[in-house]
């Protein structure tokens, strides 16, 4: 490696603010911000859970883990970290199902030290097995205990998302199944890093303050890499999903967690995704407490904490404001996410949620609706990206999608130009009410089975006094047909769940 210093910024420019280099050779996308003093790496290596070998879910996951918190052959783990402490830095990975990142961000006085350890990652890992065996051990406690035991709303998205991707490449949690991680070695992860981590298989991403010397040295350590571009596997195939089919997890809860969707096919850049974005921004916005769902089931009923739905997937919702980049998927679900709400309404807060998204459907946003939300999106895009590391990585989506125009000023444009007819023509098109997945984090499920197949009638009380327009809804939302058949309910204790795959 070559040392370099701070001379000059790149200013090429492919998007806005963008070097996107297309010539032969590793490719880099570049986005120099020279006020910033510090430097972003998002590196995307072209692999993700959906590439795991059959009997290996996990093994993504844990190779980019390998990398990023393992050690090296110049340094083991523990100096790694005593070597990146003192300049308050740190390397990670971001794993998914058809990405994987390799980040960092560093202060530009500490460049030269930090990329040396950044590049002994990526180029000299050890692959040991104490290493393996811890990272191994950390995932089966997640699995086995955290996700099964500390977290309803968590385990009720991963059980939605492997009974809607059932039998497909989406199917298992991006960390894998409790089976499959305990089955992988050394071996294995060598062999997926010699086939997938290659310089036809990345793409560089860059951004901040960093110095002209840097790009060309990038692209010349990676062209050290072995050639060769794996074929990506083809989208997941997902079974048509026939009416109401119910997965319940039975859990001894005093609280009861929902998640339900489907998928859709819209994806980032059509004039679709725009207008299903405002009018899903109207129904249930993540964290946006004006939008209508929480305003149905939080601010008048007071049920739970949140509601929110989604047309893109929101990993970590629990812990984030705004949508992470780098989780970009062929093929995406519109979700619609309720946290937790006590056991005693559960059969209510189903009722309601499903009610709301047919009268979305079937009636679409009215004029007011939609003025507001698009004066309300006019500014409040600008959080989805608000730091370099954030746009670099919606630069790099830009490539997964094949979006021309920057997807965040597409969006400000799209928005602007939409009318409500489009808005509304769009929701009948991709969004409907009749053919859900539905995965509940409940207990007693048996009698809650019975519940719902005899669509029995769920009264609620109150503690405090609500309007008579509550009242007067409630009634109407407790008698809310289900449609839902028996052989359509499906059991699974809390203790089977990321075992292995779906029978």
């Amino acid at each position: 490696m070559k040392n370099f210093i701070v001379l000059g910024m790149i200013w090429c420019i492919c998007l806005v603010g963008v070097n996107c280099q297309i010539k032969p050779g590793v490719k880099v996308v570049q986005l120099p911000i020279p006020e910033d003093p510090t430097i972003s790496f998002r590196i995307w290596f072209k692999v993700g859970a959906q590439n795991d070998p059959a009997g290996k879910a996990g093994l993504a996951n844990l190779t980019a883990r390998m990398l990023t918190e393992a050690s090296t052959n110049v340094n083991s783990y523990e100096v790694v970290l005593d070597k990146l402490y003192p300049m308050a830095a740190s390397i990670g990975s971001q794993v998914d199902k058809e990405m994987t990142i390799i980040l960092g961000r560093i202060h530009r006085d500490n460049l030269k030290e930090y990329y040396q350890l950044l590049y002994d990652a990526i180029f000299e890992p050890a692959f040991k097995v104490e290493d393996l065996n811890r990272l191994k051990s950390e995932i089966l406690n997640n699995l086995k205990r955290s996700l099964r035991y500390s977290n309803d709303e968590e385990l009720g998205k991963e059980a939605l998302y492997q009974f809607i991707f059932q039998k497909s490449n989406y199917e298992a949690p991006v960390m894998g199944l409790i089976e499959s991680v305990e089955s992988i070695t050394v071996e294995d992860i060598q062999a997926f890093y010699k086939k997938y981590y290659t310089k036809d298989n990345v793409i560089i991403g860059i951004g901040g303050g960093y110095p002209l010397e840097l790009v060309g040295e990038m692209k010349d350590d990676f062209e050290k890499l072995p050639a060769g571009a794996p074929v990506a596997p083809d989208l997941p195939v997902v079974e048509p999903i026939q009416g109401l089919q119910v997965l319940l997890v039975e859990k001894e809860t005093e609280s009861t967690a929902i998640s339900m969707g489907f998928p859709i096919n819209v994806l980032r850049g059509s004039r679709d995704y725009y207008a299903l974005w405002l009018a899903n921004s109207w129904f249930g916005e993540h964290r946006n407490s004006s939008s209508h769902l929480y305003q149905v089931i939080r601010e008048d009923r007071g049920l739970n904490y949140g509601d929110y739905s989604y047309i893109e997937h929101f990993p970590q919702g629990g812990y984030r404001q705004f949508p992470p980049p780098n989780v970009a998927r062929r093929q995406q679900l519109f979700e619609i996410w309720i946290r937790p709400v006590q056991n005693q309404v559960r059969h209510f807060t189903l009722r309601a949620a499903i009610r709301e998204l047919q009268h979305l459907v079937e009636k679409g946003l009215t004029t007011d609706q939609f003025e507001l939300t698009k004066k309300f999106l006019k500014n409040y895009w600008l959080n989805y990206a608000p730091t370099t590391d954030y746009r670099l990585g919606y630069y790099l989506d830009d490539i997964f999608y094949g979006v021309a125009t920057h997807h965040l000023e597409q969006f400000q444009a799209e928005i602007e130009s939409l009318t409500l007819e489009e808005v509304n023509q769009a929701i009948k098109r991709h969004l409907q009410f009749q053919n859900l997945k539905i995965a509940l984090v409940t207990k007693a499920v048996a009698g809650f089975k019975d519940d719902l197949v005899q669509n029995r009638i769920s009264p609620i009380e109150y503690r405090s006094p609500k309007p008579d327009a509550v009242i007067k809804e409630d009634k109407i939302i407790s008698t809310y047909k289900l449609k839902i058949s028996p052989e359509n309910v499906h059991i699974r204790n809390v203790e089977e769940m990321f075992n292995k795959k779906f029978e």
